[in-house]
């Protein structure tokens, strides 16, 4: 029977794929059932049912839906850059179909109300599963802390003041405490502002050279070393933002062997780009923490090889074109990532061997879902139809035209990356398709 991409049955099969699950990817090709939203069956070989409709996707890998735990939508407050809306479906492009979002938006996301608008926005768009954090602290202002059992009631899934960091030790130990009791780690946004402060770049050769002002490693790696000896304290479960130095992996490294509850997560560009893509002034390489060394790159790229780092996250954020053709010093921190970060991490990690195809899919599915205590990322019977069909070797140039975010931020406009997201499925339901013949 004919698949029909305008209407999709309650019932049908994907076949002629070759499946990425459990960290592996299948030798031999198989199937996926779906019925009325959920997988009904799922394996190598011929289909168990007949007579149904078939979506042939000869020659594609059929992953779980990536899950991406770092993600800015910006709304409320600042819709001109992005909306859950406009977020959630640059997130189907990019093959996602869960991701969480921060709450430094404008009012923060500190209170159960904001979180549940947050969740009523993403039904609306119903594109995307969007998990919302509650800040840590009130505003956060980083002074008082936040009513944090009111937002898990909400919906919230962790907290952070991500954006910002935690300055107050003792304000960050109460939170992990109380997160503890509640079940949900904390997020670091590892910084010491008084070592980083008034830096646009990372400090270093090129920093000296452009003569902008640098944010030494070390602001980075005393923060995580702080955050994790407040989790061997308290034992409650601390998760490292963006990572992008080796002092920071190392640190990780060693609490994880000591047996400290501590996850981390590494974002695109940190492993792959270095801070020499400054050299031309250009923002769309300004992000916080910034790009580093060659050396912080390698540490970051066999940091999740290794498992010391758990996931990939985008932190997708996004900003005007205007405010980005600012100087650099004066433009905002952050780059847009949701619709490259398959590419990227084809590109920089399976492509030049740091790790099979499978072991990346893992580190985007099923890691960032454990991380969170997610029932997400993974292929199973029974489980909710989250799935996406990715062509790894499909080699395409990045464009602004080929982005559904509302901001065109990329550190990757004009390069040329290997592998690409083909369609994406939520609940069984198609949230995105590359326009491509062969597919239907």
């Amino acid at each position: 029977m004919e698949w029909s991409w305008q209407r999709i049955p309650a019932e049908y099969l994907v076949t002629g794929v070759k499946l990425a699950r459990g960290g592996k990817l299948a030798a031999r090709k198989g199937f996926l059932h779906v019925k009325k939203g959920r997988i009904e069956a799922i394996g190598v070989g011929k289909p168990t049912a007949e007579g149904l409709p078939a979506l042939d996707a000869e020659g594609l890998v059929l992953a779980p839906g990536f899950v991406d735990t770092h993600v800015h939508f910006r709304e409320p407050g600042q819709e001109e850059k992005e909306t859950v809306a406009t977020g959630s479906r640059a997130a189907a492009a990019g093959g996602y179909t869960a991701v969480v979002t921060m709450p430094n938006t404008d009012p923060a996301i500190d209170n159960a109300g904001m979180v549940r608008y947050v969740i009523d926005r993403a039904k609306e768009a119903g594109l995307c599963r969007v998990l919302p954090t509650g800040a840590i602290s009130v505003g956060r202002e980083g002074e008082s802390m936040a009513e944090m059992g009111a937002m898990i009631e909400a919906g919230a899934v962790a907290f952070t003041d991500d954006g910002s960091p935690v300055a107050s030790g003792k304000l960050m130990a109460n939170a992990l405490k109380y997160a503890k009791m509640l079940g949900v780690p904390i997020m670091s946004h590892a910084e010491d502002l008084s070592i980083t402060g008034g830096g646009c770049m990372h400090a270093g050769y090129w920093s000296t050279r452009l003569g902008l002002t640098g944010m030494p490693r070390a602001g980075e790696d005393a923060a995580t070393f702080r955050d994790i000896e407040l989790a061997r304290a308290t034992g409650g479960h601390l998760h490292v933002c963006h990572v992008s130095t080796k002092g920071a992996v190392d640190a990780i490294r060693r609490a994880k062997i000591d047996g400290v509850l501590v996850t981390a997560e590494a974002t695109p560009h940190h492993f792959s780009l270095d801070h020499s893509c400054c050299r031309e002034y250009s923002p769309l390489f300004k992000m916080s923490p910034p790009l580093r060394e060659p050396d912080d790159v390698t540490a970051v790229a066999d940091g999740l090889a290794d498992g010391t780092l758990d996931c990939i996250a985008t932190d997708h954020a996004p900003h005007t074109a205007t405010e980005k053709e600012l100087q650099f010093d004066q433009s905002p921190f952050g780059v847009i990532g949701l619709e490259t970060a398959f590419a990227v991490g084809n590109t920089f990690l399976v492509e030049a061997g740091k790790m099979d195809l499978g072991q990346l899919v893992q580190c985007m599915t099923e890691r960032p879902a454990d991380v969170l205590g997610l029932p997400l990322g993974r292929l199973d019977e029974g489980a909710e139809a989250d799935f996406v069909l990715l062509d790894p070797k499909r080699q395409w140039t990045v464009a602004t035209e080929h982005l559904r975010s509302r901001s065109r931020n990329s550190s990757f406009l004009g390069e040329t990356l290997c592998g690409r997201v083909m369609a994406t499925f939520l609940r069984g339901r198609l949230t995105w398709r590359e326009e491509d013949p062969s597919l239907g």
